[in-house]
């Protein structure tokens, strides 16, 4: 059996290894290499770092990313690896999380991914002045998915348009993109601008907004297949990077559950006070108890509950306007009690609304007779409240 290199030797500070034979912290790739713009390191080079005698104990694989985003043409479109990004290189650090500076003492903090020495949240010139138009900010978010989140995210931004605000959408649904095609810009590309990206406007006004993963994968059907931190770090960049202009109310369209993107997503947004946060369900047992889950992560995070709708609340005959309850009846206005929270309103099933979001329609403005509008009206007014109580 051979021996371990001695860490004092000359050959084995020249060769640049600790004693375990694995190179030094400095020279290791680091995990977030793409995002800090380092040159990728091939299997041939890490081993060539190494002793032949120990080279068995380092094999660097080669994996390569199968959620490619769209190459850039010049001066139109985004990186065809977003987290390459100059603004993205400054925020995450070079040196592994955890592990100490050679000769600091062991007091001294240890810097995050997203965050300075003394542990402070990074806060990057573009990233405030891209955000510094926002007025509002409102988190749509459910412990369940398939609840209606972008169904109400999308028709609550067009109820504000109509009350004569402008509004974003920030889709950071990573893995299921929806915003693009329920306003019917899946076509649409991202442009650059020296603010940083522009996002994807729906009309001639520019009333409407959108940024979403949706608008940078190659093909449609294309799967992002990524671990947490690079998610994390494309929802950072969608923070910082994305130039909205002057915005009234910036709606966010989250994933379902209480993932490391929801906390990512609350920490980014937390400099700039977010209004609150929008709870959907649906009158089920079980999409409710997923959702008394999601208050607890509010409460944890301190993020303020606007209120609770209930979506899929039941069927209003288009006959007759009998409403039948397809699934169970109450649970969002139980949920509310039981949170203490406002019961924004029960949102039923309709045809017209469904119809509108296939063919990327403007519901509100078509269909205002519907038995959905009340509802989102409603849902839509009592945020206008909340902001002008926060702004007065």
């Amino acid at each position: 059996m051979g021996q371990f290199p001695d860490p004092t030797s000359q050959e084995t500070q020249s060769r640049g290894a600790e004693p375990w034979g694995r190179p030094r912290a400095s020279q290791r790739a680091s995990p977030w290499g793409e995002a800090l713009g380092a040159p990728r390191c091939s299997s041939e080079a890490a081993a060539a770092s190494v002793s032949p005698q120990h080279r068995r104990d380092f094999t660097l694989r080669a994996s390569p990313d199968p959620g490619q985003l769209r190459g850039a043409a010049p001066g139109t479109l985004l990186p065809a690896r977003p987290s390459r990004s100059p603004s993205l290189a400054r925020r995450w650090p070079r040196r592994p999380p955890g592990r100490r500076p050679r000769g600091a003492p062991r007091s001294a903090p240890s810097a995050r991914p997203g965050c300075s020495a003394g542990g402070a949240p990074w806060r990057s010139g573009r990233e405030q002045s891209n955000l510094s138009g926002v007025r509002h900010v409102v988190l749509v978010l459910s412990g369940k998915g398939g609840v209606g989140k972008s169904t109400v995210a999308a028709q609550l931004a067009l109820s504000l348009r109509h009350a004569g605000k402008k509004v974003g959408i920030l889709d950071v649904d990573l893995c299921g993109p929806s915003i693009p095609r329920m306003f019917k810009a899946q076509d649409s590309d991202v442009h650059q601008c020296d603010s940083g990206w522009v996002p994807v406007f729906v009309d001639q006004e520019k009333s409407i907004s959108l940024m979403s993963i949706g608008f940078l994968l190659e093909k449609p059907d294309d799967a992002v297949v990524w671990r947490g931190p690079k998610k994390n770090a494309l929802i950072k960049q969608f923070v910082a990077d994305v130039a909205w202009g002057e915005l009234d109310f910036l709606i966010v369209d989250t994933p379902p559950g209480t993932s490391d993107e929801h906390i990512s997503t609350v920490e980014a947004l937390r400099p700039y006070r977010p209004l609150g946060a929008i709870l959907v369900t649906t009158p089920q047992a079980v999409a409710v108890g997923d959702v008394r889950r999601e208050v607890t992560f509010c409460k944890k995070t301190g993020l303020r509950v606007l209120g609770i709708v209930e979506n899929m609340s039941g069927f209003v005959c288009p006959h007759c306007s009998e409403c039948t309850n397809i699934f169970s009846k109450g649970g969002g206005e139980e949920l509310a009690k039981y949170a203490g929270v406002p019961f924004l309103g029960s949102v039923p099933l309709d045809p017209q609304l469904s119809q509108s979001l296939e063919e990327g329609r403007d519901f509100i403005r078509e269909f205002p007779k519907s038995s959905a509008f009340p509802a989102l009206a409603h849902i839509a007014q009592q945020v206008l409240d909340g902001a002008s109580q926060r702004s007065s």
